[in-house]
């Protein structure tokens, strides 16, 4: 086995099914790649409708596993310990990937070699993307990635989407797995814990590959728009960024940092506003708020 694909998912169960299909469609020879759903102790049917598309495709490598200890990072920790694949691929249960999904991740790290990887991500609202939705406000709530049609080396100012990277085995050995004080943990809307890896790879000397042909759409459902939503959205960003400053002694730094775009937000709000775009402009003040209340403990 080369690849594992490795989706984690909890109480998502009809989402990751659409996941499930699109795993399905690849058109690499199935033999050389497998596909490890995390069940991170799910209430709904989850495990039921895993085993019952299972049955209904015995062509595939699939299957499911658990982890009982709620969280992202715990979820995908298993998914390394259970894969067997060199390349380990993370998506979601939220996602559906295009037909070259895999053998565009077998390209880049076997005739490129990479080490670690990252590839496309495009926003799909179930309904119309909501007027006061604007290009910073979609990045927290979709992280859309596109950096172009060609392979290159993704720079330090940009941290890969955490539902669509790609990672050499070796790397969780050389530098351990996933921050589990980060990540999502049931209905809690953390984070950080993808930025937390990037960060060491890149500190100690890695680069961070980029193939335009491996293709995340991430599903964006109408209750992740509410005003409440949102709000507990940009709080849990907060909050991961105070965690992970608080693990790395740089909590300062992070105050500063904040202070600033504190005062940039205000101005491209006035510019929004100034635009005649007055929800965009709201919308854009209630995120950073709501990220500075988690940052500073509010």
């Amino acid at each position: 086995m080369e690849l594992s694909i490795i989706i984690s998912t909890y109480n998502n169960a009809q989402s990751l099914l659409r996941t499930l299909r699109s795993v399905a469609e690849q058109e690499c020879d199935r033999v050389r790649w497998e596909c490890v759903v995390v069940n991170n102790a799910s209430t709904d049917n989850t495990e039921a409708l895993v085993e019952e598309f299972i049955d209904q495709h015995p062509e595939l490598n699939l299957r499911i596993v658990k982890e009982e200890q709620q969280g992202l990072s715990f979820a995908r920790n298993r998914g390394i310990a259970e894969s067997k694949g060199q390349i380990l691929v993370f998506i979601d249960d939220d996602e559906t990937i295009n037909k070259e999904f895999v053998s565009a991740y077998f390209d880049l790290f076997n005739n490129y070699g990479a080490f670690a990887g990252a590839g496309v991500v495009k926003a799909c609202y179930d309904s119309a993307r909501p007027k006061w939705m604007s290009h910073y406000t979609e990045k927290m709530i979709a992280n859309p990635i596109d950096l172009g049609d060609k392979i290159v080396t993704i720079t330090s100012s940009i941290t890969p989407a955490g539902g669509n990277m790609a990672f050499n085995r070796e790397i969780f050995s050389l530098y351990g797995g996933f921050n589990t004080s980060l990540g999502r943990k049931g209905s809690e809307l953390l984070g950080g814990e993808e930025n937390d890896v990037f960060a060491r790879l890149r500190n100690l000397g890695e680069r961070v590959f980029y193939t335009p042909n491996a293709i995340v759409y991430h599903h964006i459902a109408d209750s992740k728009l509410t005003p409440e939503y949102f709000d507990k959205l940009s709080y849990g960003v907060g909050v991961s960024k105070r965690l992970r400053a608080e693990n790395d002694g740089t909590e300062r730094e992070l105050f500063a940092d904040e202070r600033k775009k504190q005062v940039f937000t205000f101005v491209l709000a006035v510019f929004y506003a100034l635009a005649f775009q007055p929800q965009k402009a709201a919308w854009l003040w209630r995120m950073r708020r709501g990220i500075s209340k988690g940052v500073f403990g509010k």
